[in-house]
């Protein structure tokens, strides 16, 4: 059954009246016509009885027009609110954060969208390195704030927040240490981390690329098993880690942030499963386009 024809039988069961119907819906009397005349063609019966003077619901039609109507109203009703639910800003937005990503860029977001809509509270959750995509699809969180580096047909790549230069860490001992830059193409004779973990391949070769711009390998031998044991095979010398500028767990007395101008900065910014798009998580991307921060350096 049509929409179009409900719509046009229910008005018309209430107006008892073609051209009024016509007028009320914005629709030529012809078509009102034709669309109760399909009506009637898939009910196998007359649901108004027409003379020139005037139409009145036969008994068939005030069976149907019984039941249908407060049916229909309930559907209409569902969708207003599935409307008004999607329009919606109040309420609570969850934000997944790992720990690396945290910094001014952030803040100064938070501080705006909390000043444009008072009425949705922003909650930070950490979020673990291994699976960040993991809690988007499990629903734990709304929006994670990462490097957009996404190759996920389910997930939307939103706004950057800021852009961050490229930095290698290394340990106080190692070769490296002292050097005001290192080209990439140096880290080629470098160990760095393997991706046993499983992080998407999208975002490890983001941040750790497989190969130099000249096509060298960039050696990833050992694997990546939690922040700790990273810093701690850096600061031993055991190898060099690609990473962003301003990551809090690389500021340590016994390791050393140097930049590598030849690598493009990374985009940091907002990621959401696309079918759990609504508008708290709209209203926050408009907030983040319209906030231009400057690339973190160091």
């Amino acid at each position: 059954m049509d929409s179009a024809e409900i719509e046009v039988f229910l008005t018309l069961a209430e107006e008892l009246h073609f051209s009024r119907t016509a007028e009320r819906l914005y629709l030529p009397q012809s078509r009102v016509s034709r669309l109760v005349a399909s009506l009637e063609r898939k009910v196998g019966g007359a649901l108004f009885e027409r003379t020139s003077r005037r139409v009145t619901l036969t008994p068939l039609g005030q069976q149907l027009a019984d039941r249908l109507g407060p049916a229909y109203a309930e559907v209409n009703a569902a969708l207003g609110e599935a409307r008004d639910s999607a329009r919606h800003i109040e309420g609570s937005l969850r934000l997944g954060c790992p720990i690396v990503v945290g910094g001014p860029a952030l803040s100064l977001l938070l501080e705006r969208f909390a000043t444009r809509h008072p009425d949705c509270e922003v909650t930070l959750h950490d979020q673990l390195l291994m699976d960040p995509y993991g809690p988007l699809r499990r629903g734990d969180v709304d929006v994670l704030v990462n490097w957009l580096a996404v190759d996920e047909p389910d997930l939307t790549a939103g706004p950057a927040i800021e852009h961050r230069d490229r930095v290698v860490v290394v340990g106080l001992g190692h070769r490296l240490a002292g050097r005001k830059s290192v080209s990439v193409e140096e880290l080629a004779a470098e160990e760095t981390h393997g991706n046993e973990a499983g992080i998407p391949a999208a975002l490890f070769d983001a941040i750790i690329p497989p190969s130099t711009p000249s096509g060298r390998p960039i050696p990833r031998t050992y694997p990546l098993r939690s922040s700790e044991d990273s810093t701690a095979a850096i600061s031993k010398g055991l190898i060099v880690h690609l990473s962003a500028a301003d990551v809090p767990i690389y500021q340590r007395s016994d390791l050393q942030v140097i930049p590598v101008p030849d690598l493009p900065p990374l985009p940091l910014g907002l990621i959401w499963c696309t079918a759990h798009e609504n508008a708290r998580i709209r209203a926050l991307a408009a907030v983040a386009r319209e906030t231009k921060t400057p690339s973190a350096s160091r």
